[in-house]
């Protein structure tokens, strides 16, 4: 009789999806409530799909940094965060957008924004009893100009009004002690950067400024020079190390000469070995 052969899809894409699903427990503990296992890992399986570069990542980064945004809450969706490369690893991103989104859901905040200013907008801010800003961007007609500083406001629910300014020159003397001055972010992704740079400052004046400083520490792109690798990344690391034995026994595994009928036990076989791994993690 015939035997139908079975073959395994060994691609990048395939071999990550796969880990993806073996890591659901995991996200599953540490998504919010609002957001599910598999739009998460639906979205992670996007970003990876739309960027060959993180395809071709080391793994254990790149699993790394989406376990640090379902922890945060974060979708990588290029607006809440995003997941970008220095050189062959992955890092974490979190967007002002997903940021701010942190702020507001503390239920402290009443408002809270973050902008650029330009050299073309009208902007005037006081300090003193009273912190007031006021900024008019520039007329659709004509261009920007440079930037030239960075704000952000927030006004708690007590009505309370809180401003933090910083001149190009105070945003670019952070990016100097940057891990990553020269390349990734600071260069391809400024205005993000500058953003999160003063709404970091903001934030030690807020409310849940603790919740919210833990978020910022779990930035890798925020990360400066010679800042010590946390216990939360190692731990993170760990579990991407572990995930990745599962890759490699994929990767080990015959392609073809398979009999559809064995595939099955197979199946099952490998979701075994992931509860054995994920219950190591878990135990830990």
């Amino acid at each position: 009789m015939a035997t139908q052969l079975a073959t395994r899809d060994n691609s990048p894409v395939a071999v990550i999806r796969q880990n993806l699903n073996a890591m659901a427990p995991s996200f599953k503990a540490a998504l919010p409530a609002h957001i599910t296992v598999e739009k998460f890992t639906r979205v992670a399986m996007t970003a990876v799909q739309n960027n060959p570069d993180l395809q071709n990542a080391d793994r254990n980064s790149l699993f790394g940094a989406i376990v640090r945004l379902a922890q945060d809450g974060l979708l990588p969706d290029g607006r809440e965060a995003a997941i970008v490369m220095f050189g062959k690893q992955a890092q974490a991103m979190p967007m002002i957008a997903g940021v701010l989104k942190k702020i507001r859901q503390s239920g402290d905040v009443a408002y809270v924004s973050a902008q650029i200013v330009y050299s073309n907008d009208r902007f005037k801010w006081t300090l003193g009893f009273d912190e007031n800003v006021e900024h008019e961007p520039a007329p659709l007609d004509q261009e920007p100009g440079e930037a030239v500083a960075a704000y952000a406001v927030a006004v708690l629910k007590d009505g309370s009004r809180l401003l933090e300014v910083m001149r190009k020159s105070e945003i670019e003397k952070v990016r100097n002690v940057s891990r990553a001055k020269g390349n990734g972010p600071w260069v391809q992704w400024w205005g993000e950067m500058a953003r999160k740079t003063v709404m970091r400052r903001l934030s030690k004046r807020l409310p849940m400024s603790t919740d919210i400083e833990d978020q910022f520490e779990r930035d890798e792109t925020l990360k400066t020079i010679g800042q010590d690798t946390g216990p939360s990344e190692v731990h993170e690391i760990k579990l991407a190390s572990r995930l990745d034995a599962i890759e490699a026994q994929i990767e080990d595994e015959p392609q073809t000469g398979r009999a559809e009928e064995d595939h099955g036990d197979q199946h099952d076989g490998a979701e075994r070995i992931t509860d054995d791994l994920l219950s190591q993690h878990e135990g830990k």
